[in-house]
């Protein structure tokens, strides 16, 4: 820690008020945008359950923040720095670019000041920043039946207990500890909303989630115990498929999903899930009206911790729930996605109205 955090309550004050006293010191990220700012940011303020309070930008990068546009967290630091500005920009403008030291060296720049000064200004390294965006590749390598050691080099990464830490921080384990004759296959799923983890035997989907949902880890735990450690990463044929209709679904083309399932929940849990899965895309329903479904009209609540214990995203669509008022309520994969999946399901009326007639 950097100094001790004030309450939410607190720091979100400061947020309304354009506090300049965190300015450098705390940032907000938003999780209705995906985006981080300064506390002094002239942007229309976040509703208080959307945001999140971190100390630096390591830290909002590292759960996947893009940098605001109008307050420019990433500026004062590059002001300071020219190194640090002439980098970032080269990263922009490069992000599939496998960045090393002797590239930094080629800029003109000395590799450990510039490690100095962006671990001092970030909380991370410039190269730690690159390698973030290339861990997906190290992912493809291993899943198209690649070496460990082939993927660290796909990734980008020149040490090897990095990659592993960098993938156990994804998937909750090192490539290494993997299971090499799984029975639940891991595989990576890139989407215009982000990248999703899906997770197949190889008659179905067990687990469907953004990457960068904070429950990832605990859910990927969950299904470990019931392998029994079994869980490696692969292409399935449920997997190919899931892959297949994200890719018509995003395109507007498919209403439904027809990948088989495994449930992993009680049986009242169960009939919310199919209760969510009979919602038509284009529409939505509130946690009552779900409870009328299912024969249980009190037991709302149970309908909503149903509705977020559900790990098969998009599939099981609990993005098509919101509240009795009309509000969006929580979504694990951050409300702007929310609001993004109900906007494409919106071109869906049309196909189910001809369907209908």
């Amino acid at each position: 820690m950097l100094f001790d955090l004030p309450d939410h309550a607190s720091l979100y004050d400061a947020l309304l008020a354009r506090d300049a006293t965190y300015d450098g010191r705390v940032y907000v990220c938003v999780s209705s945008t995906g985006i981080f700012c300064r506390l002094t940011c002239p942007a229309r303020k976040p509703k208080r359950e959307n945001c999140t309070f971190l100390e630096t930008v390591g830290e909002c990068i590292e759960r996947g923040f893009r940098a605001c546009k109008r307050c420019h967290p990433l500026k004062p630091m590059a002001s300071a720095d020219p190194a640090i500005s002439a980098l970032l920009t080269a990263l922009d403008e490069r992000p599939e670019y496998r960045w090393r030291e002797p590239d930094i060296e080629k800029m003109g720049f000395d590799p450990s000041t510039i490690r100095r000064s962006f671990k001092r200004q970030f909380g991370m390294t410039f190269l730690e920043m690159a390698r973030q965006r290339r861990l997906r590749d190290g992912f493809e390598t291993i899943v198209d039946g690649g070496k460990v050691i082939e993927a660290q080099i796909d990734a980008g990464f020149d040490s090897a207990s990095a990659f592993r830490a960098a993938f156990a921080k994804l998937l909750g384990k090192a490539p290494g500890r993997l299971d090499s004759d799984p029975i639940l296959f891991a595989d990576w799923i890139a989407t215009p909303l982000g990248d999703m983890i899906a997770v197949t035997s190889q008659s179905e989907l067990h687990l469907l989630e953004f990457a960068d949902r904070k429950a990832l880890r605990t859910e990927l735990a969950k299904l470990d115990k019931v392998a029994k450690g079994r869980i490696g990463i692969g292409k399935t044929s449920p997997s190919r498929q899931i892959a297949s209709e994200l890719t018509a679904f995003f395109d507007g083309t498919l209403t439904g999903f027809e990948t088989p399932l495994a449930y992993h929940g009680s049986a009242f849990t169960k009939s919310v899930w199919d209760a969510l899965r009979d919602i038509p895309a284009g529409e939505t329903r509130s946690y009552s009206q779900i409870a009328e479904t299912i024969g249980r009209p009190t037991a709302v609540r149970a309908v909503a911790r149903a509705n977020g214990a559900n790990q098969i995203a998009l599939v099981i669509p609990c993005h098509r729930v919101i509240g009795a008022d009309g509000s969006l309520t929580g979504y694990g994969g951050g409300l702007w996605r929310k609001q993004k999946l109900l906007e494409t399901e919106r071109q869906y009326l049309p196909l189910i109205t001809d369907k209908k007639s």
